[in-house]
Parts: C-alpha cells; structure tokens; sequence
C-alpha cells in the first residue's frame, strides 16, 4: 500500500461535503502480471436517476518539493500512466488531479500549468485543506 499524500483525508472529506461517495481509498489498478498501482480516491455520485452515475478517480498532490516544476513533471507522469490505465481497466471513471487552491495559482495558473489544462491533458480538482471543502473542478 503506497503512502498518502499529507492533504489525503483533507481531499477525502471534501468530496464526501461535494455529495460524492467515497468508493474506492485507493482505487488499485491491477496489472496483468501481478504489478499493482495505486490511485488514491475512486468515488461516485448520483446524477439524475435517469442518467445513473458519474464516477471519478482522483490523485491528490501536495507540490511540497522546493521546486514545483519538479512537482509538476511527476505530477503529470503519473497522472498521464493513471488515465491511460484507468481508460483500460475502469473505464467510466475520469481522473482528476487533487491540488489546493494555492498550489493551482502558483503552478497551474501559470504558463506549463496552463498549457496542460487548455490542451486537455489533465483536469484539476481544488481544494481548501482548512475548509476541507472543494473549490473549484478545472476541466
């Protein structure tokens, strides 16, 4: 079982105040030679009864090196690997990057972060970690 990342619970209990229900702490991704991955959340939420269940995994990231390039790059590998496999092996559930609302104004709101977001590689969740409360979904 991988670490958690130290704003795990803090996203965690946020999603639930969203109206999500929580699924999957973590989502594991079974490869087919035995290698086992780790998304931290699966979770999922009632639309209209008609329209049935809209399902996310999400990743959550603190950005606590000193360069949040840095974080960022392994960021988006892993968010890259997770989406690819998540589209093989649990394919109605959409990735989501888990980052505070801080952390999205200093790495996403600028050029690479940005870049990443109007190409549609990765989508943001964000969040207050003393609220424990979303902020906003980047899609």
């Amino acid at each position: 079982m991988p670490a958690r990342d130290l704003y795990h619970d803090n996203v965690k209990n946020a999603l639930i105040k969203d109206g999500w229900i929580i699924t999957h702490d973590p989502l594991r991704i079974r490869l087919a030679r035995g290698k086992n991955l780790f998304v931290d959340l699966g979770a999922e939420r009632l639309l209209a009864a008609e329209r049935g269940t809209e399902k996310i995994a999400v990743e959550v990231k603190s950005f606590t090196r000193p360069s949040d390039m840095k974080d960022l790059e392994e960021a988006l590998g892993q968010f890259v690997l997770y989406a690819q496999l998540l589209k093989r092996y649990y394919p109605e559930h959409i990735l989501y990057l888990a980052v505070t609302e801080a952390t999205c104004k200093t790495v996403f709101e600028e050029e690479a972060g940005q870049t990443l977001i109007e190409d549609g590689i990765i989508r943001l969740v964000t969040f207050d970690p003393s609220q424990e409360a979303i902020s906003r979904w980047i899609h």
